[in-house]
């Protein structure tokens, strides 16, 4: 990890409105006990802190307190820069850190101001709020160094200039370097927040294009991850869950394995042991989530508790996921429960009513099977839990749900709780709701006074996930004469807590198409699931633009003028000109040898069905199948739009992950189940796709609309490579592909 800076407060209080509200850059004077509290940010002798977000050291080093864990996407790095922005800092001086979730609490929200319940989400770093608060927070910390030059030379503060980090008096050419005047700017207060300069005259953002600010000690091998937390005095666990979700644990033998080497304790979770959770209020969803029934082995070293906990014997009682005894039986029970009528109303627009009766019907079913989100970093974590305090050190992609939910397994009020955020070996949504946390404590707890270091075996990890849910849909629509949808109805089948992003926002949904009903089924499903990289989206997305390259094929149209035709009248320019700058950059129409074909397919993540909104991308994938049914992809083409673009090398690094990711999703990705429990459990059975099977992957910036917004694009590409991809086999074989993974099924043309 970058070496994390000590922080001194200062007294000041400066307030302004931003995005429709009041809030306070800046905090109080501390009390000896907060100083205590937070004594890991306290600054080396000489630093001053300007506000909460942000530190100057004497030798001008600039340490940004960023609530956005860092986990490979660059969040921490987009705040930094959009600070400098304002600032007028020279780059090579920044640095970036946690922002304390502890500290948060202690100071009434000060980091949850702008964002809310997901400023300490790891993402979403060029959202408007967090935007605008990073620019002002900039803006005030120049405008008070600026003051503090003026008020040392005795000089009007207009005759200041700040740049890369130094002030200059213009008419005398004297200069001061940020540093130097930090600790006298620390104590100003202004009379009124800056203005903040309008986007026509940035400097920095939209055209300089730095690497993050955690490369270097990711390169070198300094940064520490969650693994790699080493406490003094830490003992470690290995971690056994219930292998059905929902089961509890009948009997074991502890006497089998405490006299094996290095083993200290054998540690039961009971899921049903009392916890008060009445003054815990976590700020995401499943915060009341309680752990699941499991069993851990407490050594001197990790291998020692392994090997011991391997040699438990354990009996478990399943529960009613018992009764799920093939994947086959669950799978068809998806997608039975699309045969009939949903049991809600997700969308009701107009009328379907005569919709068996029209000339010209197509229908068809989809399936998406349960994914992982198969982070390389095992789940793991590290706490120390005594009677009445706790301290964590966790690979969270949110930090304030994890210090709420430690909390709550702890049983002590949350400003008893210090949970220090390390690196992340992944996220994708697995480490969100804080369950893996709230297990760490719960095993910990039962250990006070020592450290201890929870570790899930890849296997575990893999079989106690938050999956992608299990999905099935059904989709029907009538043509009109101009071949376009008139009436849809649409049915999805899917688990408690599924996601429907893709499917009910979609601009076919709640504008284009103009009789709509869309309805769900709720299944009695008992694998956990939660947030999987574009939730809900990577199944809608798939399965609702093969649907239309369907509407498409049935009406005798061209894929990429059909959408175009469906998109006339929809109030955003992203998405036409996204499909025509992907069509146009892959040559779309081109001949192609037999076997080969072209796809294309267009999707918009966090848009929630308003124009100009979230983040729409579009895609062409060109690929390969043999007579014998070998599928080679050899390339996908991207164009996308976000508004507008800070960091162009960034947006393309995410753009490529993401349609990497999305690209595995559909190829590869299924678990399966066998007596209610998760078959597979590591990378022999879970096949993830190795650097030489990916394909040429062209980002291409021409679909940019220029709309005065920036969004994100991490999460949006995963939607659209599935059905790209599955309209380019149609295309080569005049096979419709309507289920995921490809990887498994019959592509021979022959």
């Amino acid at each position: 990890m970058n070496k994390i800076t000590n922080v001194n407060r200062r007294q000041f209080l400066i307030s302004t409105a931003v995005v429709g509200g009041a809030f306070t850059i800046g905090i109080t004077a501390a009390s000896d006990a907060d100083a205590a509290l937070t004594k890991p940010w306290e600054s080396p002798k000489g630093g001053a802190e300007l506000s909460p977000w942000l530190s100057i050291m004497p030798d001008d080093t600039i340490m940004v307190r960023v609530a956005t864990p860092e986990i490979g996407n660059g969040a921490m790095t987009q705040t930094a820069m959009t600070i400098t922005e304002e600032l007028e800092s020279d780059w090579s001086k920044m640095q970036v850190e946690g922002a304390p979730a502890d500290r948060n609490l202690k100071e009434n929200g000060v980091y949850t101001q702008a964002g809310g319940s997901l400023a300490y989400f790891a993402g979403r770093s060029t959202t408007d709020a967090r935007m605008k608060l990073a620019l002002q927070v900039g803006a005030s910390a120049r405008e008070r160094l600026k003051a503090a030059a003026a008020a040392q030379w005795k000089v009007p503060v207009a005759e200041v200039t700040a740049a890369k980090s130094m002030l200059t008096h213009t008419p005398t050419g004297r200069t001061l370097t940020y540093g130097q005047v930090a600790v006298k700017a620390a104590a100003i207060k202004l009379k009124e927040e800056p203005a903040l300069k309008p986007q026509s005259e940035w400097k920095f953002l939209g055209h300089a294009t730095p690497a993050k600010l955690s490369a270097p000690a990711i390169a070198s091998g300094s940064a520490v991850f969650g693994m790699d937390v080493r406490v003094p005095g830490m003992v470690y666990a290995a971690l056994r869950q219930s292998p059905v979700h929902g089961g509890k644990l009948k009997s074991f033998d502890a006497s089998a394995v405490k006299k094996m080497p290095g083993v200290i304790d054998v540690i039961v979770v009971d899921p049903d042991e009392p916890r008060d959770t009445s003054k815990i209020k976590a700020p995401m969803t499943l915060a009341g989530a309680m752990p699941q029934s499991a069993i851990a082995v407490v050594a001197e070293h990790y291998w020692q508790a392994a090997k011991a906990l391997e040699a438990l014997p354990v009996e478990w009682t399943d529960g009613p996921g018992g009764q799920w005894k093939t994947y086959k039986q669950m799978r068809d029970a998806t997608t039975d429960a699309i045969s009939k009528p949903g049991s809600k109303v997700m969308v009701e627009r107009g009328d379907i009513s005569g919709l068996d009766k029209s000339a010209k019907i197509v229908e068809a079913d989809y399936f998406t099977p349960y994914s992982d989100q198969m982070t390389m970093e095992p789940l793991n974590g590290t706490a120390l839990v005594t009677a009445d305090s706790v301290e964590i050190w966790h690979p969270s992609q949110h930090p304030e749900q994890g210090l709420w939910v430690a909390a709550a397994e702890a049983g002590v009020s949350p400003d008893k709780v210090k949970f220090n955020q390390t690196y992340v070996g992944g996220g994708f949504g697995r480490r969100v709701f804080g369950n893996d946390s709230r297990m760490v404590v719960a095993v910990a707890k039962k250990v006070q006074g020592r450290p201890v270091h929870v570790i899930w075996s890849r296997e575990e990890s893999v079989r106690q996930g938050r999956y992608r849910p299990l999905v099935a849909a059904k989709f029907k629509a009538a043509l009109g004469a101009n071949g376009l949808p008139e009436m849809l109805l649409s049915r999805a089948a899917l688990g408690e807590g599924g996601y429907f992003i893709g499917w009910i926002d979609s601009p076919y949904t709640v504008a284009q198409i103009k009789n709509v009903r869309l309805e769900t089924q709720t299944l009695p499903l008992h694998l956990l699931t939660g947030p999987y990289r574009g939730p809900g989206y990577n199944s809608f997305g798939f399965m609702y633009e093969t649907f239309i390259d369907e509407c498409a094929s049935a009406a005798g149209i061209d894929p990429l003028e059909y959408r175009l035709k469906l998109l006339e009248g929809w109030p955003d320019s992203g998405w036409s000109g996204s499909l025509k700058e992907a069509a146009k950059q892959a040559g779309w129409g081109k001949k192609l040898p037999k076997g080969m074909g072209q796809g294309i397919a267009i999707a918009n993540w966090a848009g929630g069905g308003k124009p100009q909104s979230g983040t729409t991308v579009a895609a062409v994938a060109t690929v390969e199948v043999s007579s014998a049914g070998e599928l080679k992809i050899h390339a996908l083409d991207i164009a996308f739009d976000t508004g507008r673009i800070v960091n162009k090398d960034a947006v393309q690094v995410q753009l490529e992950g993401g349609a990497i990711f999305g690209l595995n999703m559909a190829m590869n990705e299924e678990l399966t189940i066998a007596n209610g429990r998760v078959v597979e459990g590591n990378y022999d059975t879970y096949p993830i796709m190795r650097m030489g099977d990916v394909p040429k992957i062209n980002i291409h910036f021409g679909g940019l609309s220029g709309h005065d917004r920036f969004s994100e694009v991490g999460e949006p590409p995963v939607g659209v490579i599935g059905p790209a991809i599955g309209n380019a086999i149609f295309a080569a074989t005049g096979q419709r592909v309507r289920s995921q993974p490809f990887r498994k099924l019959d592509l021979n043309w022959a």
